[in-house]
């Protein structure tokens, strides 16, 4: 039986208005100019479920992330929390705070004058759970022991912790709330290699004694395989290939996931061949038509290039979607789409 979800965002998308002031574009008799930053990104995450977003610089990871948690709106689209629409669970702050996030970079999202007791009471108090100084002073300690650090460590300001122990109060500020869901932007990406592989267990051990869910926004293939139960591709603001973590590396169904699992070193010096892809990502304030992948796809025709792919299950691969023509032609050299699941896009 499936688990209910805890998230599941419908035909999400967030543009930007990136024109010139107005007397400029009258001058120069040019319209608006709209950056397409997501543009309909549909999936659901399973209680206690991780599902990762991966795809290059600039494809809307990170923007999604910010959807997510409501600090941007949508300009087209819903997000459903618990099977509550996001402006509605947080306009209530007895929802709201079952709702955290860590930042990518643990040097900017501590404030620099407060100490790391501080820092993690703040939620503490802000939603009201505790309100007698011994008990949050406690809970405090208990945070930081929970994140492997000493509850002495809460006298101490950020500056005087390394990278990964800073990411550590990071994690422990957004436990402070007691949240359910956490979007996890990049958490690792600044920190050392050694200091990832901590940070992802001990993200991983939490998950599993408090039944945390997770949004896990990433570009790390290694280390999305590692924390995944399902991942998402995306490419120019848009979903292409959604699928447990584990089929997704070793059966990678869309051309570009291809082309990303390509871009990982062959340590085991296989000796296969690599197909590089070409070109350069289009710019999401004027995307191509149709497919936005078939300026660089070796697979595209003339249908790729007018009709936007939707994502749809794939045969032999039940839980895997792709937008693909290609695929649900069986132009790419695996099993063809189901018919029910054509008839039904």
């Amino acid at each position: 039986m499936t688990a209910p979800a805890m998230l599941e965002t419908r035909d999400l998308a967030r543009f930007f208005d990136v024109s010139r002031p107005l007397i400029q574009r009258v001058l120069a008799g040019e319209g608006k100019r709209m950056l397409r930053a997501v543009d309909g990104v549909s999936f659901a995450i399973p209680k206690g479920k991780t599902l990762s977003l991966v795809g290059e610089s600039g494809c809307g990871k990170s923007t999604v992330a910010r959807l997510v948690v409501g600090l941007y709106g949508p300009t087209r689209g819903e997000v459903i929390f618990d099977g509550q629409d996001l402006a509605q669970a947080r306009s209530n702050a007895a929802q709201r705070r079952r709702m955290q996030m860590i930042f990518q970079d643990p040097y900017a999202s501590l404030n620099p004058r407060w100490r790391v007791r501080e820092i993690i009471s703040e939620p503490i108090r802000a939603f009201g759970l505790l309100s007698d100084r011994g008990q949050i002073e406690a809970r405090v300690g208990q945070l930081l022991t929970q994140v492997g650090l000493s509850p002495l460590d809460g006298q101490k300001y950020p500056h005087e912790f390394s990278g990964g122990q800073r990411q550590r109060i990071s994690i422990a500020r957004a436990l402070s709330s007691n949240p359910e869901f956490l979007v996890c932007d990049e958490p690792t990406s600044a920190l050392d290699v050694s200091v990832q592989a901590q940070i992802l267990n001990l993200m991983k051990d939490l998950q599993r004694e408090l039944g945390l869910t997770y949004l896990f926004i990433s570009h790390n293939l290694a280390v999305v395989r590692q924390v995944s139960d399902r991942v998402g591709v995306m490419y120019l603001g848009r979903l292409v290939e959604n699928a447990p973590a584990e089929t997704l590396f070793t059966t990678p169904r869309h051309p570009y996931t291809r082309a990303l699992m390509e871009a990982i070193p062959d340590l085991d010096m296989t000796g296969r061949q690599r197909i590089p892809v070409g070109g350069e990502v289009p710019s999401p304030i004027s995307p191509p038509s149709g497919c936005p992948f078939h300026p660089r796809c070796p697979l595209a025709n003339d249908r790729c290039k007018a009709e936007r792919p939707e994502l749809m299950p794939a045969r032999g691969t039940a839980e895997t979607q792709v937008a693909c023509h290609a695929v649900e032609e069986g132009r790419d050299g695996g099993p063809q789409l189901e018919p029910a699941a054509m008839a039904a896009g």
